[in-house]
Order: structure tokens, then C-alpha cells, then sequence
């Protein structure tokens, strides 16, 4: 096996908000990342791994005021979260620390002077919405009103959650701060810009380097190839963040003070461990530095960040490492459906390994999307790492505890196979080098079967039964064993507790460099259950338990006549909140064990499709309801029923029983039209 000079590695990764508790979506950068450290740590490489919390903004600040604390104490409690979570995942930080501190202060200082004497500082004045109530400057996503295309309330100032179209604050119909409810009013103020059109030349350089994975490096060309902006850098007060030096009421906003936190949470650790800060973040040094990030968000830390560290005399990344988003079940994560799942709900539930794996099993070097299926999640992982990897220590465990006081033989029986298990170990090295961990995988499952082959054609079982075949027993049995500490050497960066059980097993450290001979007349400790197979019902609660509560508002179609002609009355605001549109019905069943219930599935043009749960079986049979027209509530909250998701309500009238009538509208109306 190949034996790797020592590097010297500095990696960071995106920081989570101090604003909310961490989910599935943010473990799968942190799992990723922590996978590659790992590996570089087993071949024997000074591989440092720091991260921080992004602690500043006007989110943090407003849900500061909200609980009644300090902007500090909700960081606070935010960071403690977060760290318990990473850990309950294994998440293997040298440090982790927060933005909010005195060493990104002094970070964020220097930087911005040096930029400001390199002259790549601008300043100039804009308007911006305001909030005159809650006297503070207003970003996208605290300005609500109606979208300018589909009419829909209640939508926030850069797109439309229900039609999808996006737009400029200044085109909603009626828009209120999201805050106070005032309507904003323009303002202007002056706000400091980094120049980054400044360094086109070089950051064609740049994306030309094998810097970027070749499907950003070409999305980031189009950035440069329509010109690029000068990039705002700050924000007007109140705001919780530092304050800009000279400039009273200016702070650095999170462009600037986040990234600069990845060097501050490295001056931490260096103070605390003694390591030499220049010889990672100097220009010219020999250390690698690698950032991994997810693509959304790649435009800012593959352009904008590599800029200024350039312009403050600091070296930029050996490379930078972009993923996918995550979905869950096929769709993007969900409360309604219950696939929206933070850490914590996934730690109360289930082992973090079974993540680690699917993730490892999953993921690869391109900025593809990675799909949690719950179904096959339980499926591999069983079949994976229950049925094949600790099947093999389990197999063979039990015979050499009973007839060879737990002792492997003086001599390999099959030196060659054993061999060729190690002598696989360089391209799996190559493969996680490379973070094709998918493949990596596959190559030491695909290990694990020639294994337990092994196993299935020696039979120690029935040798056991034949006498005189004790030293063939013997022989098979540790020649498994000795195959699985090669497997579990492999996947101890992807499973590190359960390679910490093997340890206690094995007696000996799993060190990839040890792997060049097996282990001989070696004493085992007594075998103990590695890890348990998952229970489905595990993966229920969980989804259970991340299930958004039901609405009133998300009720189904009635059944009865629910309200009198003399209702209260409501405000004509109150009713422009209700999206009705006209659907087609494209599909009609009845709902086996629902004895009202028919499930529809609507056509809403280009709203695309929905499927309603509707108490209207008794007054229609299904076959007849496909290709007719209705009306529905479009923009109810989706409700969890027994027999699944309904994602809206369908409207009908009369008092129940087989006198219920469907709303119709007249020809001419077409799928997606809004009634109005």
C-alpha cells in the first residue's frame, strides 16, 4: 500500500446561521467534510478542521427582541445547540467558534483597511425600503404584500411562493413591513462597496485554475461574462454586528464578516494549540487550504471571497468544494410532510452512523443534488452494514470465542486473498481523495461480498459438526476476521464509532498504514453487538415527530353546512387572502378505510398538480368527476391525514349526505385561473 508524504491541510466549511437549530440539509455538508477530514487524518496528515457560527444580522437581532434577551444570549444558546448536534453526529471540529468575537473583529478590521488602502473600497448612496415605525432599514425578505402576477397575498418582497414568479420589492401590490406592518418608504443612505470589477483578469485566472469543480467554474464564467458588480459590503443601524471603524451607524454586513470568520476561528485555534497562523493564510505557503460549500451560495465564496483575500495580501483556497442540495423522499424538505427534519428530531430517533453512511453511500465530487429516501435509507443500510460488514466479525466471532479462546491462527490460510483486500485499499484512498465517496463505498461493500463468499463456501458452521476439521475452522474464521479489520480500516472515516467497537474487538488499532500484514496468533476481545439493525418504525416517528402541527385552516372539503347565512362578517383584506382557482379534476378514487373521502388529484395549469383529500363520496362516484371543473382553496397550509397529504380543499355546497354539489364554473374557465 501506497504511503503518502505528510501535508499540512487547513479546511473549512460553510458556517450555519445563529438563528435556528441545524437540519438534515446542513449535516450534509458538515458529514462530507468531516468524511475527507477524517481520511486525511488516517493517512497521516496535520488536517485541521474549523468552522464557526455566522452570528450577525437583523434576524438575529429581531429574534432577540422577540424572546426578550440579548442578541449575545440567543447567539449563545444557538452555538451550544449547534455544537451538540455536530458532535451527535460525529462532526469532528478542531474548532468551532462564533463570528462574534474579539479575533473576527480584528480580522474584519484589517481586512477592510487593507482594502480601503489598496483603494477597492467605494462609497455612494442608495435608497433603500424603510420601516418608519420600527426605524430600521428593510431587506427583501421583511417586506410582504401581493404579488404583482397572481394576485396572491401574503407574499414576501423577491418571490412568490405561489405562482413562483420572482420580482423587486417595489413591484408588490400593497407592500407592509413584515415586521411592524407599516408601509415602507424610501430612504436613502450611504453604503460601502468592495470593487470587485476590479479583478475580472484575475478571476478569469481563477476559474481557469483547477481551482472550481468544472460545472461551477462554467456557471461562475457567466458572472464574469455579463459584467460584474461592485459588491455591498454594509448595513445601516440598528444592526448586531461590528461596527465599521469610522464610520458611525455602519456595519460590516455578512459578505464581509462571515468569511473572514474562517480565518478568526483558525486565529482561535492557533492560540489555543499553538500552530503558526502565517504558514496557512499567507500568500506562497506550501500549506493546502480547502473550503467545501453548497452551490447556492458558491457565486459568494467562489468570486467575491477569493477577491478579497486577494486584495489583503492573504492566499485564496487550494480549492473549493461545492455540493448539491438535499431532498428528502424525491421533493425538497417539507413540514407538512414531515421530511423537513432538524438534527436534534434525527438524533432522538436514530443512530447518526445510519446517516453517515447513506450520505457517504450517496454523495461524489459534483454539485449534484443528494436525494434521502427514507425507504432505501433503511433498506442499505441494513443490507450494507448490518448484512455484510458486521455479519463477517459476527460469523466468525462466535466459533473463535468457543474452541479458540478467542485467538487467531499463527498463520494466514489465505495470505492472497487478504492481500488483494489490501492491495484495494490505494483506489479507495484515490476515491476519497477525490470525495467520490459513493464509489469508495461501493468498492468496500463489493469487498465485504467477496467476503462473506468466502465465509459461505468454507461453512464454518459445518465443519464445526465434523471432527478432526477444528484448524479448518480455525483458519476460515480467522481469515474473516482479518478481512474485516482491513473493511473497517476503510470505513472508519464514514463510521468512527462503530470503527472504535471494532477496535475494542479487535485489540488493535485501525490504522491504514498497519494494513500491510495481517494480524497472526493475535487475541481478540469478546465480540459485542457493533451496531443494530434500523426498525422502520424509528424512521415513522421521526417523520412523525417533524410533522407540522395541524391548522384550522387546512381543514377538508365540509360535509355540512358549517356556518349559518349570518356568519361574522370579514374584512375584505381578510378574504383578498384566500387564492381560489379554478382545477381540473385528472384523477378521482375512493380512499380505502375513509368512508367520506375520495382523493383527488387537481390540474392547476401552470401551477402545476395537487393532491385533496374530499368529503364528498356519498354524492359522487369518481369515475364521473374526472375531466370536470372546480373551485379551490389553492394556498391552504398542506394537512397530514391518515391516508396521506391533502394540499388544499376543493368547494362545495349543500348539507351533506348525497346533497353535495361542486362548485362549477361556466366554459371558458381554464386550470390555474385565479376567481376573483
Amino acid at each position: 500500500m501506497t504511503v503518502d508524504a505528510p501535508r499540512k491541510i487547513l479546511v473549512t466549511s460553510a458556517l450555519p446561521y445563529a438563528n435556528g437549530s441545524l437540519h438534515l440539509g446542513h449535516l450534509l455538508e458538515q458529514v462530507q467534510t468531516d468524511i475527507w477530514v477524517r481520511f486525511q487524518k488516517s493517512r497521516g496528515h496535520d488536517c485541521v478542521y474549523v468552522c464557526a457560527d455566522d452570528a450577525h444580522g437583523t434576524a438575529i437581532m429581531l429574534t432577540a427582541e422577540k424572546l426578550g434577551i440579548t442578541a449575545e444570549q440567543q447567539i449563545d444558546t444557538i452555538r451550544q445547540e449547534h455544537e451538540r448536534d455536530s458532535a451527535g453526529f460525529l462532526i469532528g471540529f478542531d474548532n468551532f467558534h462564533t463570528t462574534h468575537s474579539e479575533e473576527n473583529r480584528y480580522w474584519c478590521e484589517t481586512i477592510y483597511q487593507s482594502l480601503k488602502d489598496n483603494d477597492h473600497i467605494a462609497s455612494r448612496t442608495i435608497i433603500q425600503a424603510f420601516d418608519p415605525e420600527k426605524q430600521l432599514f428593510l431587506a427583501d425578505r421583511f417586506i410582504k404584500g401581493t404579488c404583482p402576477r397572481c394576485k396572491t397575498a401574503d407574499q414576501y418582497g423577491d418571490n412568490c411562493e405561489a405562482c413562483g414568479a420572482t420580482y423587486s420589492p417595489a413591484e408588490l401590490i400593497d407592500p407592509v413591513s413584515a415586521i411592524s406592518g407599516a408601509t415602507p418608504i424610501d430612504k436613502e443612505s450611504t453604503h460601502f462597496f468592495f470593487k470587485l470589477p476590479e479583478y475580472e483578469a484575475m478571476l478569469k485566472d481563477w476559474l481557469a485554475s483547477d481551482t472550481l469543480q468544472p460545472q461551477v467554474a462554467n456557471k461562475l464564467r457567466e458572472w464574469t461574462d455579463a459584467g460584474l458588480q461592485e459588491w455591498d459590503i454594509s448595513r445601516d443601524a440598528p444592526y448586531f454586528g461590528f461596527e465599521i471603524p469610522g464610520e458611525p451607524g455602519k456595519y460590516f454586513y455578512v459578505w464581509l464578516d462571515a468569511p473572514i470568520g474562517y480565518i478568526a476561528s483558525f486565529q482561535h485555534y492557533c492560540d489555543r494549540t499553538g500552530h503558526e497562523f502565517d504558514s496557512y493564510w499567507q500568500p506562497d505557503t506550501s500549506t493546502e487550504l480547502y473550503h467545501f460549500i453548497g452551490k447556492d451560495i458558491i457565486n459568494f465564496h467562489g468570486l467575491f471571497w477569493p477577491a478579497m483575500l486577494h486584495s489583503a495580501g492573504l492566499r485564496a483556497p487550494t480549492a473549493i468544494f461545492a455540493h448539491g442540495f438535499l431532498t428528502v423522499n424525491g421533493t425538497k424538505m417539507s413540514k407538512s410532510r414531515g421530511t423537513f427534519i432538524k438534527a436534534s428530531t434525527y438524533l432522538e430517533h436514530l443512530d447518526a452512523e445510519y446517516l453517515r453512511y447513506y450520505f457517504a453511500a450517496k454523495l461524489n465530487g459534483s454539485v449534484d443534488d443528494i436525494d434521502l429516501n427514507l425507504e432505501d435509507f433503511v433498506q442499505r443500510v441494513n443490507s450494507d452494514v448490518v448484512g455484510k460488514i458486521v455479519n463477517i466479525a459476527s460469523r466468525c466471532a462466535g466459533f473463535l470465542r468457543k474452541g479458540f479462546d478467542n485467538r487467531l491462527t499463527a498463520a494466514c490460510a489465505e495470505q492472497q486473498l487478504v492481500e488483494e483486500f489490501i492491495a484495494g485499499g490505494d483506489a479507495i484512498a484515490d476515491l476519497y481523495e477525490q470525495r467520490e465517496f459513493n464509489k469508495a463505498i461501493r468498492e468496500i461493500v463489493a469487498l465485504a461480498d467477496r467476503a462473506n463468499q468466502y465465509i459461505d463456501e468454507k461453512k464454518p458452521w459445518v465443519l464445526a459438526k465434523q471432527e478432526g476439521a477444528e484448524q479448518e475452522v480455525h483458519d476460515v474464521c480467522s481469515v474473516g476476521v482479518n478481512l474485516f479489520r482491513v473493511l473497517m480500516t476503510y470505513l472508519k472515516p464514514v463510521l468512527p464509532n462503530m470503527a472504535a467497537k471494532a477496535e475494542a474487538f479487535l485489540n488493535c488499532s485501525l490504522d491504514w498504514h498497519a494494513l500491510e500484514a495481517p494480524l497472526l496468533a493475535h487475541e481478540l476481545a469478546t465480540f459485542k453487538p457493533l451496531i443494530t439493525r434500523i426498525d422502520a418504525k424509528q424512521v415513522e416517528a421521526m417523520v412523525a415527530a417533524s410533522t407540522a402541527p395541524e391548522t384550522t385552516s387546512a381543514a377538508p372539503a365540509p360535509t355540512t353546512q358549517d356556518a349559518a347565512p349570518d356568519s361574522a362578517t370579514i374584512a375584505f383584506d381578510d378574504f383578498a387572502r384566500i387564492d381560489l382557482r379554478i382545477a381540473e379534476i385528472v384523477a378521482a378514487e375512493h380512499v380505502e378505510g375513509a368512508d367520506k373521502l375520495l382523493r383527488l388529484t387537481l390540474n392547476l395549469g401552470e401551477g402545476g398538480q395537487k393532491q385533496v383529500f374530499a368529503g364528498i363520496k356519498s354524492a359522487y362516484q369518481p369515475e364521473k368527476l374526472v375531466g370536470k371543473l372546480t373551485v379551490m382553496v389553492a394556498n391552504l397550509a398542506p394537512r397530514k391525514m391518515r391516508f396521506g397529504v391533502s394540499e388544499g380543499m376543493v368547494l362545495a355546497a349543500g348539507p351533506g349526505g348525497d346533497e353535495m354539489y361542486l362548485l362549477e364554473p361556466h366554459p371558458g374557465a381554464k386550470p390555474g385561473m385565479q376567481v376573483k
